[in-house]
């Protein structure tokens, strides 16, 4: 098996444990906080990372201090998006939160040109112009607080795009699991505060078994996005995040029946026609 296709079986998977995140982030409701979920989340992937992580030649402390900086850069941008994806998955259809979210490669390619010195091809720049024409139908601009989640939807995939850039920054650098296992252990620290401010509320049976399928369905998706960009390069692959969209679209309407409206609608082909045709280009 060559590395590409190692690199789009990761993606596949990681789009998959992504959309079912989201699904139980959703049946958990709104009676425990955002910032409860995500320490839940983030302590299952702690347990999770450090047993399968166990008897190998890992170095969780990070190679270097230079890498070591740039981790905490990344988990600081990480854990922000996942703040603000939390709380749009609450507030919005759960395809139309994927959505949002998954504009996130398009941020890697502008934050990658930016810092990471990587050449933006001339085709791109109305691609991007175009997306974001794509996320204002989705978004439905009203300049009143009623547009808050879709907004934090769109800004999750910025600081998603800011969080991945630094993830193909550090790849050479660290393994795949040290990442994640850097992530998932300052966002559970870094949601105790502001959980603790909120008030903790104890999760019944139902609950708890959902906070603890989030933590293992959000680490899988962290694993195979990581896995994906060591295998692969971004071109090849990132394409293959859009799943998660389609993923979250029957699982809202199996259990939720939930229908995006037709700006969504059109909004979302714009977007997932504008990544399959920078895709195409950037294969020739």
């Amino acid at each position: 098996m060559n590395d590409k296709l190692k690199g789009t079986i990761w993606m596949c998977i990681s789009a998959l444990g992504m959309a079912l995140m989201g699904a139980t982030v959703k049946f958990i409701g709104s009676d425990i906080s955002t910032f409860e979920k995500l320490f839940f989340r983030n302590l299952i992937g702690v347990v999770m990372l450090l047993f399968t992580m166990r008897g190998q030649n890992i170095n969780i402390w990070g190679s270097s201090n230079k890498s070591r900086l740039f981790m905490v850069y990344r988990c600081t941008m990480g854990l922000t998006g996942a703040v603000l994806y939390f709380y749009c998955i609450n507030k919005l259809y759960l395809a139309d939160s994927a959505l949002l979210n998954k504009l996130s490669p398009f941020f890697v390619t502008i934050f990658a040109t930016l810092f990471l010195k990587e050449k933006l091809e001339r085709h791109q720049i109305p691609i991007l112009v175009i997306v974001l024409f794509g996320a204002l139908l989705v978004i439905k601009p009203k300049f009143s607080f009623e547009m808050l989640p879709a907004l934090a939807g769109f800004l999750s995939a910025v600081f998603a795009g800011g969080a991945y850039t630094l993830v193909r920054y550090l790849r050479t650098m660290e393994e795949p699991s040290t990442l994640v296992l850097w992530f998932s252990a300052f966002s559970m620290i870094g949601m105790i505060p502001p959980m603790l401010i909120q008030g903790f509320v104890i999760p019944n049976g139902i609950q708890l078994f959902y906070l603890i399928l989030t933590g293992i369905f959000a680490t899988v998706g962290q694993i195979g996005l990581a896995y994906a960009y060591k295998y692969a390069l971004a071109s090849e692959v990132s394409i293959y995040q859009y799943l998660s969209i389609i993923f979250s679209a029957i699982i809202g309407f199996i259990f939720w029946k939930e229908i995006p409206d037709f700006l969504s609608i059109i909004g979302g082909l714009i977007i997932i026609g504008a990544a399959v045709f920078n895709y195409r280009l950037s294969k020739k």
